[in-house]
């Protein structure tokens, strides 16, 4: 146990073979319990995972590849069969440092938060042994996942080294969570909705042997997709079913103004180029409700961002 809580680490893995063993090796004694799931690799992580001698080893081994996020939430349902308090995640690559493991649980017994994550970003000397595509990648669809999940304190989206609590994890549907790499983008959005107190935590991240099976063709597109679902799903739920706030009040305006404006200059630049000056009147009905939208979507962005969990 860590501080009276019982704590369970879930490790997923796939293709892990090399790593896996170390990655468990490394876990605290404070650990409860440990939950490997294999997600259906192909190679020999089954039998390295099913050597190490640990009373807390719990390995399971899915019949069907289901994805870095359907092998996590495998393991949080374990780990909350076991009784577990708060559920760690730690990917199977040794990529994640256990010693700052503590970090992570202390702000959910001190201060009540329900989730809190790794930030890689918090310094410049924390940079050293990034691989800079995942530097920019990652800088560019942090401001995106802000917009999206509403947790504008949240930097790092893509780092999986988390920690959440099990009363939280008690308040979102597993069965509407994205089961791929999209899995940590989409888990925020939920835990916004259920107005879960989410923070950053500075940690580093280390960088050795393991290597990356994400296909950007294929990551990308399916990360936009969800953060565009995301974002309205999140407007729905908690800004129009569950009370008809302001922020979506502006932001629907504003939005039905840009377009407005936009669609008036569209056809006002057209008219143009085929030699039909446009009036005054035309510019009017472009330039102001196209304005008026801008500082209406902006205005519930600030509320937005003012309504973070936190």
């Amino acid at each position: 146990m860590y501080r009276e809580r019982r704590i369970a680490v879930v490790v997923p893995a796939y293709n892990e073979e090399a790593l896996i063993a170390k990655t468990v090796q490394g876990l605290p004694g404070f650990v409860d319990f440990i939950v490997v799931v294999d997600d259906c690799s192909t190679d020999g992580t089954f039998e390295a995972i099913s050597s190490v001698q640990d009373d807390r080893l719990v390995v399971h081994r899915l019949e069907r590849n289901l994805g870095v996020g359907g092998a996590i939430l495998t393991g949080h349902r374990i780990g909350m069969d076991k009784g577990a308090d708060i559920l760690v995640v730690v990917a199977g690559d040794d990529q994640m440092d256990p010693d700052h493991m503590p970090r992570l649980l202390d702000p959910m017994i001190e201060d009540g938060y329900g989730f809190t994550k790794g930030n890689r970003f918090y310094s410049l000397a924390s940079l050293a042994g990034m691989p800079r595509h995942r530097v920019i990648g990652n800088m560019g669809l942090t401001f995106v996942n802000k917009a999206a999940s509403g947790y504008w304190n949240i930097v790092d989206p893509q780092n999986g080294y988390t920690a959440v609590t099990r009363e939280a994890l008690q308040m979102i549907p597993f069965d509407k969570i994205a089961q791929r790499y999209d899995f940590e983008n989409d888990l925020l959005v939920w835990l916004n909705i259920a107005n879960i107190r989410a923070r950053d935590v500075n940690i580093p991240a280390r960088y050795g042997a393991e290597t990356s099976t994400i296909s950007l063709t294929t990551f990308i597109p399916r990360l936009l997709h969800t953060f565009f679902r995301g974002f309205w799903r999140r407007m729905w739920y908690k800004y129009m079913l569950w009370s008809f706030s302001p922020i979506a009040l502006l932001f629907l305006l504003g939005i039905m103004l840009l377009g407005l404006g936009t669609i008036v200059g569209l056809w006002a630049t057209w008219e143009a180029f085929h030699g039909v000056s446009p009036t005054a009147g035309t510019t009017v009905l472009s330039v102001v409700p196209f304005f008026c939208g801008f500082v209406l979507v902006v205005q519930s962005l600030v509320l937005d961002i003012q309504a973070t969990p936190d």
